[in-house]
């Protein structure tokens, strides 16, 4: 665990996790951090606390020596979120000191009631302060679906920092550089694409609400950004904001200007034809990237479709239906919400057809509202009059994705 000293009488203590499944489902192959924030005034409050992933007390405890907080000098546990990568530390926090008081807002009340069986909460409400003594005031914010119905800002009036929790957030690793000054070029490269890999993957689905927390981030007046997963924003804290405002353009079509070929062949068939899509997206100058499902993950298909302007979707019929893979990754990216997005399908049939049928129905089901193009079906290998009705299709794309390109 590092720490660090963010803004007069504010800290970070920050951990780096590997080798887990975020929410027990996503792949995080480059790691995540989890950021907890302490703030002295007269009193002393924790902010989405992290005492260790091994939970063990006495790793709060030697940190909080380090920079001098006595740990039984804390009066309040601030709790923006409930899921337990913020909030899993209260009742191992009870074996260091027993008299805090839990603040939250009245839908994270009941869940640290029936978590961790506390009762001593303070809730609160829009605008509602505390104020700790020595010009530390904290006033909260509630943001409900960013990405529980929880969630909450807290902010700090005298140094003016916003503390975002899962808003504002990044997967990835952080080594010593933990401010948004301090990054290289390749660590702000970094950092962009795994905001794009943790908003499609945690946050998509509730991108309306994220409208509305950005919408009231922007009320605030920000001198600083500290998330509870990745970099603290202190030199523009707005172009954190600015990127989720892209970010959720990303959800509703636009994209980079790049497309992703989502694909799976069985016999070859259809792999063929792929591999002409490919060489006219070459020939284009276009920028792509080519996912063969179910090879490549869950968390990278959806951040990479999330992140394009434009789809192709390369998969054949099998049993009556669409190529069971390509079938489950379109449901996830319609779980997700991800809407909007242009798109161009084709694939081999053998004895019937049916993906098309299959296609739709996803489509529809999930209210995805994709624009695609005129799909191509072919019977066994393509043959020429295919892949020369593969190219207008591809390049119909290439011209239908130019308007939603946000980079």
């Amino acid at each position: 665990m590092k720490k660090f000293n963010i803004a007069d009488g504010i800290y970070m203590l920050t951990l780096n996790v590997d080798d887990i499944l975020f929410e027990g489902i996503w792949e995080i192959a480059n790691g995540v951090t989890i950021n907890s924030y302490i703030v002295q005034g007269e009193k002393t409050a924790i902010i989405d606390g992290v005492i260790g992933w091994d939970g063990i007390p006495e790793t709060l405890y030697s940190n909080l020596k380090e920079i001098e907080v006595d740990p039984k000098s804390i009066d309040y546990l601030i709790i923006n979120h409930m899921e337990p990568d913020h909030s899993g530390w209260i009742s191992n926090f009870r074996k260091i000191k027993d008299d805090f008081t839990i603040v939250c807002t009245d839908k994270a009340a009941k869940t640290v009631s029936s978590f961790y069986g506390e009762d001593k909460i303070l809730v609160v409400k829009e605008g509602d302060t505390l104020d700790l003594g020595n010009g530390k005031v904290l006033s909260f914010h509630p943001v409900p679906n960013v990405h529980w119905p929880d969630t909450m800002y807290t902010y700090e009036k005298g140094t003016k920092t916003l503390f975002s929790c899962d808003m504002f957030g990044a997967f990835g690793r952080m080594g010593n550089h933990c401010f948004d000054d301090e990054l290289t070029p390749e660590e702000i490269d970094f950092f962009e694409a795994e905001g794009i890999r943790y908003y499609s993957n945690v946050m998509a689905t509730f991108t309306p609400s994220i409208r509305k927390a950005i919408g009231k981030a922007k009320t605030l007046d920000i001198n600083i950004i500290a998330p509870g997963h990745g970099p603290v924003y202190r030199k523009n804290p707005h172009k954190i904001i600015d990127d989720y405002s892209r970010f959720a353009r990303y959800a509703d079509g636009a994209g980079k200007n790049e497309v992703t070929i989502l694909w799976g062949s069985m016999y070859g068939m259809t792999a063929k034809a792929v591999d002409y899509a490919e060489d006219i997206l070459k020939r284009e100058g276009i920028k792509y990237n080519k996912l063969q499902m179910p090879l490549e993950s869950e968390s990278e298909m959806v951040a990479t479709v999330f992140k394009s302007a434009g789809v192709i979707i390369a998969a054949p019929t099998y049993e009556y239906k669409l190529f069971p893979p390509i079938a489950t990754a379109i449901n996830e990216l319609g779980r997700k919400k991800i809407t909007g997005k242009a798109a161009f399908r084709f694939g081999s049939y053998g004895w019937s057809g049916g993906a098309e049928k299959e296609l739709k129905e996803i489509i529809d089901r999930n209210n995805m509202r994709w624009d695609f193009i005129e799909s191509v079906e072919f019977e066994g290998a393509p043959k020429e009059e295919d892949l020369k009705r593969v190219e207008v299709g591809v390049l119909e794309l290439i011209n239908k994705i130019r308007d939603r390109v946000v980079e």
